[in-house]
Order: C-alpha cells, then sequence, then structure tokens
C-alpha cells in the first residue's frame, strides 16, 4: 500500500521521534512511504531547494497516488489541515491523524473534532500505543 505519511515541516516538530517510529512501522510492514523525507532533520532544508509551486504540485502528485493518509498532527499545522481537509473532502481515501493527549488542546478543533467516516483519530501518551494501534488496526482499517 503506498502511504503518504503527514508531519510539519515548518511547524513543532517535537514529535519527531514518534513519526519516525510510525515510518519505521510501516516501513516494516512492507507499505511504501512517500514521504519518508518529512521525518529526516534536514526536512526543512530540502523542501526550501524547492519553490513552493513544486513543492505543492510533488505533494498534491503524492496525495494523489496514495492509498491512505497516516498523519502525527500534534504539533499540527496548515499543511497538515490542508492534506487532511483535501483528502476527507475530495476524494473516499483513508485518512489516520495520531496526536499526543496532552498537547490536545493545542491542535485546531477541527482536526480534533472530526466525524468523518473515513478518518480515525488516535490519541496516544506513548509511542507504544501508536504501535500497538498500527499493528492491530491499520489492516482493519485500510479495507
Amino acid at each position: 500500500m503506498k502511504i503518504y505519511f503527514g508531519f510539519t515541516v515548518a511547524g513543532d516538530r517535537s514529535a519527531v521521534t514518534v513519526a519516525r517510529k510510525i515510518v519505521d512501522i510501516l516501513v516494516e510492514m512492507h507499505h511504501e512511504v512517500l514521504t519518508r523525507h518529512l521525518v529526516e532533520d534536514n526536512a526543512w532544508e530540502v523542501d526550501r531547494r524547492m519553490t513552493p509551486k513544486e513543492v505543492f504540485l510533488r505533494d498534491m502528485k503524492w496525495l494523489e497516488q496514495c492509498d491512505m493518509f497516516i498523519a502525527e498532527v500534534s504539533g499540527s499545522s496548515f499543511g497538515l489541515g490542508f492534506e487532511t481537509g483535501y483528502l476527507l473532502g475530495a476524494t473516499t481515501k483513508k485518512v489516520v491523524l495520531f496526536y499526543r493527549r496532552d498537547v490536545e488542546a493545542k491542535i485546531s478543533l477541527l482536526i480534533t473534532g472530526i466525524t468523518h467516516p473515513n478518518c480515525r483519530l488516535v490519541p496516544y501518551s506513548s509511542p507504544d500505543e501508536v504501535e500497538i494501534w498500527i499493528t492491530n488496526n491499520l489492516f482493519q482499517w485500510e479495507s
């Protein structure tokens, strides 16, 4: 399965360790993660080597190609909101949004309040909870 993994590049990256764990688990499960570069320390610099239009066109192409969108939204950003809204509004693709329980009050209510049937919100308190959810639920959710 092709997965577009969403994670903030310019916003709060304090959840990068969990984001990397998510990507690693997905790769271990033999999924193709189109956006693995987002969890690298130099993600901001790499994206700045492209024009904004090139980044937009690249990401829109990946959103079209992906089978599922999975994101860590604890440091939520306008880009993550755009990607989520686009997919839920214009496609039938499945969306999974992970966020740390301790920062829920700082995340947009438009994210934490999503009731769309193609979206699953997954609050977590530890990285182990994320791994357990992916291992136990991802296959069922993708069907």
